[in-house]
């Protein structure tokens, strides 16, 4: 049993990680740390959790974690963990950093879409890239893993397989994406009020989004090349879930059938992986609260291009699911443990 630390313990990431770690057969969470509410007990913030979670919030201590841990989640806004992880690189603690402090390889590149000062490199060349389905050898053997994004995960585990193969011109990509309220996180905001987010769907951050730069860093490093996109985000009018629908000419005649035959042989073996039959197209309602990524494909001959829908529940897949799915491959358990969760449906 490996002991459990989640340090941000009140945003709706660390509240889905709660949740999931609930259902682990072999990690026990022993500490939740909270720098605002330390001394206090969770449940006054999330009452849902009357008599699962006993024990009052602790304040950060570094030499505690080393001592009494073995896996720490940092469930932080951005800026937080950056701190943090360089204080644990050197001990024997596995770190799973669910915010963006280490997605990006490229300090500066951090800096300019943050508006933050970077981690050390030291750090972030520790880090390994958490998307479970494509790195998963390199997260088995790593120490500190730095979790996907939300959209990122959804975009790039649509994407990948084309890239990988070529079938799409690589300077045509259109990204698409929407996600729920939830993706904002709890912090209240005028954009996030309900009578701003009811019965409206709002771009966002267009062009300036924090996800474009680690979008295009994989994508180039599976090509091989560097590549752009154009990526624009969507709030719509829900709580949890995301989609992404992609756009992409292709580069040869291909059918719809001969894609979906080719990215169901690229997803073999991997169990949150579903790819829908020709015709079909996933929702986000399909996948809430599960760890699954659903993708639909279809090629318009008329435009020539590639159509993918990818749907994740941003909390999960996109966030604490993924990270739990990590620490798995970590300690060499089964990939899946913990999160066999079926999509809550209606």
């Amino acid at each position: 049993m490996k002991e459990v630390a989640i340090i941000g313990g009140t945003g709706y990431g660390a509240i889905e990680l709660i949740r999931l770690l609930q259902a682990h057969e072999y990690m026990h969470l022993k500490k939740i740390i909270s720098h605002s509410q330390h001394g206090q007990q969770i449940t006054s913030s999330y009452p849902h959790l009357h008599g699962v979670i006993v024990e009052p919030m602790e304040k950060l201590d570094i030499e505690s974690l080393i001592d009494e841990v073995d896996i720490v989640f940092l469930a932080t806004p951005a800026g937080v963990a950056k701190e943090i992880v360089p204080l644990l690189q050197e001990t024997s603690l596995q770190c799973i950093d669910l915010s963006g402090d280490l997605r990006l390889n490229n300090r500066k590149e951090y800096e300019t879409w943050y508006g933050k000062e970077a981690a050390p490199q030291k750090t972030i060349d520790a880090a390994v890239y958490g998307l479970s389905e494509i790195y998963k050898e390199e997260v088995q053997q790593a120490k500190i893993i730095t979790n996907p994004g939300c959209f990122p995960t959804s975009a790039l585990l649509g994407l990948i397989p084309a890239v990988k193969h070529r079938i799409i011109s690589l300077d045509s990509i259109v990204i698409d994406g929407k996600t729920g309220v939830s993706g904002a996180g709890g912090k209240a905001s005028a954009m996030t009020h309900f009578s701003e987010t009811n019965e409206n769907v709002k771009p966002y951050k267009i062009g300036k989004h924090q996800h474009i730069p680690e979008i295009e860093q994989y994508l180039s490093e599976i090509a091989n090349e560097s590549i752009t996109t154009t990526f624009t985000t969507h709030l719509i009018p829900m709580t949890r879930g995301l989609i992404c629908t992609i756009y992409g000419k292709l580069t040869k005649p291909m059918s719809t059938k001969e894609i979906i035959d080719l990215y169901q042989s690229y997803y073999e073996g991997h169990p949150f992986i579903r790819i829908r039959e020709e015709g079909i197209f996933p929702t986000t309602k399909e996948v809430a609260g599960s760890n699954y990524c659903d993708i639909g494909i279809c090629v318009d001959e008329r435009t020539n291009q590639l159509i993918i829908a990818s749907a994740i529940d941003n909390l999960v897949k996109g966030a604490s699911g993924q990270a739990i799915q990590n620490a798995n491959l970590m300690n060499g358990w089964e990939e899946g443990h913990g999160l066999g969760f079926v999509p809550v449906y209606p």
